[in-house]
């Protein structure tokens, strides 16, 4: 791998994150057209339905490279039709005898096709470049195109002895008003925020993005409410947003109570049953059929729980703020049965800790 390639696709992916949460359900890319060592043109993926990166960096030189030009891109240029036209068609027809991807296609409908087009036209084509960094930036995409479930993100905010709430339930406010607007920024960044019953009872929160730089939109709000409990004031029902609120609830929830849960923007979703409450792992499921990529799970205990006996958590941030509740009566982050070793316990892997004012963040994967 050159140190030239190198350098070149570190600025597609900077062009790329431009366009992070706001994409969906197509992956985030990015674009550049070097001629010699000079940047040309750059572009970036800005929602679906807009051009790809590729057909703006061409634009940018009139569609017509020279000899010499190198396109660089994160992700294998499309060989297909949707809703907008193949990548690799502007590319054979810009003259352009060098392609430099991150990554192929994860879809594996479509990985490789995108390649041996331009292959077939005389195109010389390089490929992992920073694959590993290319991968992590479209984390999300990449799991819902390979099994047509959400990536799914857990939150949580912790006192340094480990509790997210005191015995009463009382929790705002743990952590900093920085690490707050830091978890609006992830809210802006996915596709759908998921809480449990127990939290709207308790917290009554809205569940949006409040930014005053916004990206995207208002995710969309998903309540587990497996007998359907939530309050018709609840602020998660009535709050004026551009996104629906789901209600995931039981198949034994009566017709009439659906029918007067229901309104503008709500909707519910019927679950099956499983230990007595909403079957997450099938909720997964309707979700990605929805097309929902990414979830961010903010609680509360008895969801996180579920979700991390099911092994159904795909990245965690877990916030600690410089505080000590003390005593053993407050509300852990998880709850359900542990495991009775700590040789059993849930690693975290590719660790990565942040300082958020006073607060640290821990970002890692589960290493199930």
């Amino acid at each position: 791998m050159s140190k030239t390639d190198e350098k070149f696709m570190r600025e597609a992916l900077r062009q790329a994150r431009k366009g992070l949460g706001q994409t969906s359900p197509n992956p985030a890319v990015g674009a550049v057209i070097v001629r010699g060592m000079k940047i040309m043109a750059t572009g970036y993926h800005k929602s679906a339905g807009h051009n790809h990166a590729e057909v703006e960096a061409l634009a940018k030189i009139g569609g017509q490279a020279r000899k010499g030009d190198t396109l660089y891109v994160t992700l294998e240029p499309c060989n297909h039709y949707g809703r907008m036209p193949p990548c690799t068609e502007a590319i054979v027809k810009s003259g352009l005898k060098r392609v430099v991807m991150g990554m192929r296609d994860p879809n594996p409908k479509v990985s490789g096709g995108g390649s041996e087009f331009l292959e077939e036209r005389g195109i010389e084509i390089k490929t992992g470049i920073l694959e590993s960094e290319c991968r992590r930036l479209n984390e999300a995409y990449i799991k819902f195109i390979t099994t047509d479930r959400p990536f799914v993100i857990a939150k949580s905010a912790l006192t340094m002895d480990g509790w997210t709430a005191t015995s009463t339930g009382h929790s705002k406010w743990i952590t900093s008003e920085k690490s707050r607007q830091f978890v609006h920024r992830l809210r802006d960044m996915v596709d759908g925020v998921m809480v449990g019953i127990g939290t709207v009872l308790a917290d009554n929160p809205l569940l949006t993005a409040r930014l005053k730089n916004r990206r995207g939109k208002d995710p969309i709000r998903i309540i587990v409410d497996s007998r359907l409990r939530i309050p018709h004031n609840a602020r998660v029902l009535n709050h004026d947003s551009p996104s629906m609120t789901l209600l995931a609830v039981g198949n034994n929830v009566s017709p009439d109570l659906l029918k007067r849960s229901e309104k503008d923007g709500v909707s519910a979703i019927v679950c099956p049953i499983k230990n007595k409450r909403v079957d997450l792992a099938a909720l997964m499921e309707i979700l990605g059929g929805m097309s929902i990529t990414s979830l961010l799970v903010e609680g509360g205990s008895g969801i996180m729980g579920s979700m991390i006996s099911e092994r159904l958590i795909d990245k965690f941030y877990l916030i600690k703020a410089p505080k000590i509740l003390g005593g053993n009566d407050g509300l852990p982050m998880a709850s359900g049965t542990g495991p009775k070793t700590i040789d059993e316990c849930l690693g975290l892997k590719d660790l990565q800790v942040k300082r958020l004012g006073n607060d640290t963040l821990f970002i890692g994967y589960p290493d199930y």
